[in-house]
This record gives C-alpha cells, structure tokens and sequence, in this order.
C-alpha cells in the first residue's frame, strides 16, 4: 500500500505525464484529417502529402530513443520542454509551406521530432524513475490512456476547426494549443533530494548506455518484440492517414472519419487501463499475442461487412481497445528483460521499430490509392502482418508475474 504522500507523488506524475502525451499524441493522431485540404489548397497530391506524413511518422520513432538517451542522461525536464517548442514550431510553418519539402521539413520533421520528444519513451521513462516498481504497469497504462483521451478530444475538435477557419487557420491553433503542454511538465522533473526508486529485482547491473544498447540488440526476446512493434506501426499510420480517404471513397462524409478517430480514441482508453492491469497479472507477450490477433479479425470482419457509418463506429471501436494498448506491455516487457535504468533508451527503440512500419503504411496507402484506386491491398497486407506480429511475441523471453506485484 502506498502512504499518502506517495499516491498524492503517484497521481501527480502519472496524470501529468498523462496530459502531456494526451495533447501531443492528440495534435499528431489527428493529421490524417488534413490530407485532403491540404491537397486542395496546393495541389500537391496525396502521393506526396502521404509522404511527408510518412515522414513524420518515422522521425516521431526516430526522434524517441534520441530524446529517451538524453532524459536518461541529464533528466526529462529539457527534453520536454524543448520538444514542445520544436512541435509548435513545426505546426506553425506548416501553412506558410508550398512545396513538397516545404512541407515534409514542417510535419515531417519539426512537428514529428517535436511530438516524440514529448512522447511515451520520456514520459514512462520519467514516471518510472519516480513510482515504486509495483505500481508502473498501472501508471503506464493511465499515461497510454491519455494519450488515446487526446484522440479523442482532437479529432472532432480539428474537424470543427478546419471546418470554421480552414486547414491553415487549424494549423495555427494547433500551434498555440500544443504550448499548454509547458505547465504540466514540473512534475515530471526529478527531485534532486528525492531516493531513486528500485531496479526490478532481476534487472541487470549498470553497465552504461553503450552496453545497454549492445546487449538489447542481441538479445533475441527483444528482436521479437520489435518485430511486433513494427507491424502496430503500419497498423496505425495507415488509418490515421488514410482512414479519411477510405471514408471518402465509400461515398460517406467528413465527419464519419472524425468520429470514428474520436471513438477509436474512447475505446482505447478503456484499452489502455485494461492493458494497465493486465500486465499486472500476466504475462505481458500474451497481451500482445490477442491483441494482434484481434486485429487481424477485426479487419477481416471490416473488409466483408457493408461501408455504412455504422460499419465504420464499430470497427472504429473494436480497433479501439488495442489502438495504442500495445504500449504498457511492451513496456513492461523491455523492463522486465532490460530494468528500468535505461528505459527510456530502449523503449524507444522499439518505438522507431513502431515508426519504420509507420513510415511504410503512411507512405503505401497513398501509392496504393493512387496506382490501385482502393486501398484493398493494404488491408489484406495489414491482416497478414497482424497475424505475424501475434504469433512472434509468443517465443518471448518473459519470466511469470509475481503475485506480489499486483499487491
């Protein structure tokens, strides 16, 4: 049981980060809303507008265990700060962009660099230096959840805002609304009086960063996790990208794919906390391996039921509950085999896997809508990647939850 000095420290860490990654996963999930108004105000087409989108998906991997190695070294509080700036920055000179490496420079490099360092890496990284070990499933469960909150509060919210003051005017907003992350980033700074807390009790001795990342990439267990990652990432980057584009093709309107981000987003806050317990309680590579399973159905189920409205708020929350609630037990499992010195490093390596699937689903659905006039080659492609990626968790090196943990 934790005092009351320490739930108060538990809650404020954990709904700062929280709130954090609520408005910059909330800000970036919602891009996929801007393809097409973008498309028409500069006629650059969606081949190219996907590509600086797929840009951004690998630079927000990327930018992750760069920014995780320098939170691990000198704390989180710069790397916070900074990456709110950059993000802001990169909204804002999104609209003055014209050209296609204008506007690669703007979202995929600025913007996207930006968001990941204010990210899942740092911001479990930093919850995890500062909460007793039992209680960080739980905490990175509640900071997933945040970010899918920010989903579902900017989807619709982007969608009015285009609507009232056109893609350039929502840009700008989201510029400005992206700097209320500064105030909530105290908390997340580490005490300097305040005691570490304990390493998992089979983590490896600190050996430095060097070693860390040396002996993680030869470690099988972590390969297969990787792997995985990789195809949530194409999962993801291509509906958020493109899941407009598929609404549209079916004939239905605008705000069918806002409201089916915004619910994708709802469920998988319930996603979120539930994955939170779970890995509490078992292991973690059998979260993962129903998680990608269930996908893989749920799109099989899409592909043959009639393209109503309906058809799309229910897949939408199907999809939903496992949206970005691979998060905690992929965590948990580089923590389990890693400890938790050098998370924020590790973790976020495996999130630039996440993003280098990201790139590709970003980058192929605009090709494939573009050459193939559908995006049904990407939905078989996303099946067959998610039965894959369910079956490579299960050889993962993972030892059983102690029943001590959930106390």
């Amino acid at each position: 049981m934790l005092t009351p000095t320490q739930a108060r420290t538990w809650w404020t860490v954990t709904l700062a980060a929280a709130a954090i990654l609520m408005i910059t996963m909330g800000a970036r999930q919602s891009m996929g809303l801007f393809v097409s108004p973008i498309n028409s105000a500069t006629g650059l087409g969606v081949v190219t507008i996907s590509f600086a989108m797929a840009i951004g998906q690998f630079m927000w991997g990327a930018a992750q265990p760069v920014a995780g190695a320098i939170a691990d070294r000198w704390g989180p509080g710069r790397v916070l700060v900074g990456g709110t700036f950059l993000m802001a920055v990169g909204l804002a000179l999104t609209p003055l962009m014209q050209s296609a490496f204008g506007l690669s420079l703007a979202i995929g490099v600025l913007t996207a660099a930006g968001a990941g360092a204010g990210s899942f890496s740092v911001l479990i990284g930093a919850a995890a230096r500062k909460l007793p070990m039992e209680k960080r499933g739980m905490a990175s469960g509640i900071i997933n959840a945040g970010g899918s909150f920010g989903q579902f509060v900017f989807a619709p919210l982007v969608q009015r805002l285009i609507g009232g003051f056109g893609w350039m005017g929502a840009m700008f907003s989201l510029a400005l609304i992206s700097l209320a992350a500064l105030p909530l980033i105290r908390p997340l700074v580490a005490d300097r009086h305040a005691t570490a807390q304990p390493q998992a009790p089979h983590a490896p001795a600190d050996r430095g960063l060097r070693a860390a990342i040396s002996d993680a990439m030869g470690d099988r267990s972590y390969l297969l996790l990787h792997a995985g990652f990789f195809t949530c990432g194409f999962h993801i980057a291509f509906l958020v990208t493109h899941l407009p584009g598929e609404v549209q093709l079916c004939g239905l309107p605008g705000n069918v794919a806002s409201w089916s981000l915004a619910i994708i987003g709802l469920a998988n806050i319930f996603g979120s906390l539930a994955a939170g317990w779970a890995v509490q309680r078992m292991r973690s590579k059998y979260v993962l391996f129903w998680m990608y399973s269930s996908r893989a159905l749920l799109v099989a189920l899409y592909l043959i039921a009639p393209k109503t409205p309906l058809t799309f708020y229910l897949f939408a929350a199907g999809l939903g509950v496992t949206w970005l609630a691979t998060v905690p037990p992929t965590a948990a499992v580089v923590g389990k085999l890693f400890g938790h010195r050098y998370l924020a490093t590790l973790f976020g390596l495996t999130l630039l896997s996440h993003q280098i699937g990201g790139f590709l689903g970003a980058w192929l659905g605009g090709i494939a809508i573009t050459r193939l006039g559908s995006y049904d080659a990407m939905w078989y492609a996303d099946i067959a990647l998610a039965g894959a990626a369910a079956l490579v968790n299960l050889p993962i090196r993972e030892a059983p939850v102690l029943r001590t943990a959930t106390a």
